[in-house]
């Protein structure tokens, strides 16, 4: 059997970029499997579902999730309590789809269409606004979890690639006056 490449193992991962799996998203998480640093069954948003189609991917027994990891459970969505954000914009570059919008000192709304319920936006919110949404009674199907993920991953590529451009355009600006770059 040929070996698994990251991409066709990346296109398994529900491209939640949750970090949950202990990687920094879910294409470290694919070049780590595929580098045989990981093992299958660290990713909660795939569940069992995405554990099984790995194991199939890599020649190996399918396991269960590892609960070191997370537990494996509906769709959920971020929300935010509008009568409480205080606008200090830390959620945004803290989500990686960009389905937060909003600007320094202004309200802060969820796109939830677009929300991949990663979680990482509670962490940085100062007055704990945000809270996670239950969409669905159950696990979802591999089907759905694989249309979901092709739209996190283009969100997510276009988030790091406006990161990026901020990076730059930045050191550009510090370069131009005559100042190092000393951090974000």
């Amino acid at each position: 059997m040929e070996a698994a490449t990251v991409e066709q193992l990346d296109l398994l991962l529900p491209q939640t970029q949750c970090t949950r799996c202990g990687y920094a998203g879910c294409r470290p998480y694919a070049e780590a499997l595929a580098a045989g640093q990981a093992d299958i069954d660290q990713c909660p948003p795939g569940g069992v579902a995405t554990v099984t189609a790995l194991a199939a991917l890599l020649g190996r027994e399918p396991k269960p999730l590892n609960p070191a990891f997370g537990a494996e459970g509906p769709r959920k969505i971020a929300v935010i309590d509008e009568t409480v954000c205080i606008g200090c914009a830390k959620c945004l570059p803290a989500c990686p789809v960009d389905a937060i919008v909003g600007a320094r000192r202004q309200l802060h709304t969820v796109i939830t269409a677009e929300c991949s319920g990663c979680e990482l936006c509670l962490p940085p919110c100062p007055v704990d606004c945000i809270t996670l949404l239950v969409t669905t009674p159950a696990t979802l199907p591999l089907a759905t979890l694989r249309a979901l993920a092709g739209r996190y991953r283009s969100r997510f590529l276009a988030h790091t690639a406006r990161a990026t451009a901020r990076v730059r355009q930045r050191a550009e600006r510090l370069a131009a006056r005559g100042r190092p770059e000393t951090g974000p």
